[in-house]
């Protein structure tokens, strides 16, 4: 299965095959690679070849090294993220809404773990919610995960005037999340913006989301606003191998 006289690397060579064994279901998601003896005997490589080549599949994220344990075909789930009606009512009130509903959809199993605390807002924050710097935030401070598997962090931030005394400052708000507790404390959302960008994670986004090498990060900025002006911003981090986001609008 190596030919020396390609001109191709052998370590190339070596991580073209295995893709194609993992391609091909020879090696099915989930399931443990042959050792690296096994290997380096099949190919009749060196070990260093060989970390080189796993190297590689790993930095496209289709394994996953567990130390003690062996080498692990990445099982590649994918959420997809859907646009349209994701944060409608009619969804809040199925409690089918945004994260809980994308994650169904896709037929995976859906939890998630939340923190509130409070603090003052930044320069960044003050101006999102167009309040003053140094006025009291609620932050709601979310790791998602789907089929036990984390691909989401969010972490949203409302002044603590439209939250104090109310169930969004608890850790669990109810069916239909925090929009449906801020509209029956009276805020009726009007509007939601949002911004789409990609970038490499931080070494602690990468460490939570158990991303391999070389493996982006989706961000998305969400401001939720009603008539009066914007009332959350919630900044989200999702891992690059593990979502599609879907955007649909009519044509006229």
């Amino acid at each position: 299965m190596v030919d020396r006289t390609s001109g191709v690397p052998v370590y190339r060579q070596v991580a073209d095959d295995i893709r194609a064994r993992i391609d091909s279901g020879e090696y099915p998601a989930g399931d443990a690679l042959p050792s690296e003896t096994v290997l380096m005997t099949e190919y009749d490589i060196s070990r260093p070849t060989l970390r080189d080549a796993i190297k590689l599949l790993r930095g496209e994220g289709r394994l996953v090294v567990e130390h003690g344990r062996g080498m692990f075909v990445r099982a590649p789930g994918t959420v997809r993220r859907l646009a349209r009606n994701r944060l409608s009512r009619a969804a809040r009130d199925a409690n089918r809404g945004a994260f809980l509903g994308d994650s169904a959809a896709a037929g995976f199993t859906p939890t998630s773990t939340t923190t509130v605390r409070f603090e003052s807002a930044d320069d960044r924050a003050a101006a999102l919610l167009a309040i003053e710097p140094g006025t009291e935030i609620t932050v709601r401070d979310r790791v998602m995960k789907v089929d036990g598997r984390t691909v989401q962090l969010a972490v949203s931030r409302f002044s603590r005037d439209i939250t104090r005394d109310t169930p969004v400052e608890q850790v669990d708000t109810g069916n239909g999340g925090v929009y449906a507790r801020l509209e029956q404390a009276g805020h009726a959302l009007d509007r939601f913006e949002e911004t789409v960008g990609a970038r490499m994670p931080s070494p602690a986004e990468r460490s939570q989301l158990g991303l391999a090498d070389g493996v982006p990060v989706l961000t998305i900025t969400r401001i939720a606003f009603t008539a009066a002006g914007p009332i959350e911003i919630n900044d989200m981090v999702l891992a690059g191998d593990s979502y599609q986001l879907v955007y649909e609008w009519p044509a006229d």
